[in-house]
């Protein structure tokens, strides 16, 4: 199946949200109370999401679920106007994660990546590529050898056409536990890198998000440095280029808001925008999903 032209083909993951917001501190071995909400998720098909949000953007997702919940998990991307890929996993179910939310917005995640890591070199075909400007590939995808492989093999594929390939790093815990160095080797040859801040310090040892973004940038020739509500930082050949604020907004629950930047950023890439003002573009999408719960723009 290909796409439209100048469209962005996003390969990542789709993951099971259980949202429980809970305004008061967890109490150990009782009873806490909580708002739970089941909601779709994945930072892939989430930033997939934004980007079709904020702009014409034909926007397609590939990536990796379980029969428990394909046809429930491909109606909602419908409808948020992306195009699924999903391919069905007979052996494992769809990704979940637990976001517990506290009173001050602030989330921590229970991963279980169940079918989205394995996502496999026969899932992924160059002729994905036809008519695509612009390949992302969520960062989850590096912390397994197979889903790994294929997301190298997709960004090679599109190096060859000549096609620019961004990547959020998507978890420092899931870095650690890969390796700083392994995480720069697997992704070396990207064109824009889209860190957070604890990410980018974790990336390169510096405490200072705008050190950690020129440090990067000597090695992507764009990186992007989301800093929460300060905004957003650019960098290219080892200096910050641009500083961007953050957009005010009332939060009650962070989870996606960085997949939110990146839909946002490449969307606004993807219309001609310049960088400042893609980033501008992001830290405006940003703004929005704090303000609703779970990673997504809600449903048209």
């Amino acid at each position: 199946m290909s796409t439209a032209a100048g469209a962005l083909l996003v390969v990542g993951d789709v993951v099971t949200d259980i949202v429980a917001r809970h305004r008061g501190p967890l109490a150990p071995a009782t009873d806490t109370v909580a708002e739970i909400r089941t909601l779709p998720g994945g930072a892939g098909a989430n930033a997939a999401c934004w980007a079709a949000a904020s702009g014409p953007a034909d926007v397609t997702l590939l990536a990796r679920v379980g029969t428990d919940s394909a046809s429930w998990h491909d109606l909602r991307l419908r409808r948020a106007r992306v195009r699924p890929l999903l391919i069905t996993d007979p052996q494992a179910p769809t990704a979940t994660v637990i976001a517990l939310v506290d009173a001050a917005a602030e989330r921590t995640f229970l991963t279980d990546s169940g079918a989205s890591l394995r996502l496999t070199v026969d899932d992924w075909s160059p002729e994905l590529l036809a008519g695509v400007a612009h390949l992302h590939l969520s960062g989850y995808l590096f912390f397994a050898d197979t889903s790994r492989e294929t997301a190298r093999l997709a960004a090679r594929d599109a190096r060859v056409r000549g096609i620019p390939v961004s990547v959020d790093p998507a978890s420092t815990g899931f870095i650690t536990t890969l390796g700083v160095d392994r995480f720069l080797t697997a992704v070396e040859g990207v064109d824009i890198l889209l860190p957070n801040a604890d990410e980018a310090r974790l990336l390169t040892g510096l405490p200072e998000p705008a050190d950690a973004a020129a440090k990067l940038s000597r090695h992507f020739p764009l990186v992007a440095v989301t800093l929460g509500a300060g905004g957003a930082l650019l960098a290219t050949n080892g200096v910050v280029t641009a500083r961007v604020p953050g957009v005010e907004a009332r939060a009650v629950d962070s989870t996606g808001a960085g997949d939110a930047f990146t839909g946002g950023f490449l969307a606004a890439r993807l219309s001609g925008a310049d960088d400042t003002a893609a980033a501008a573009a992001g830290c405006r999408a940003g703004a929005r999903a704090v303000t609703v719960i779970g990673g997504r723009p809600e449903a048209p």
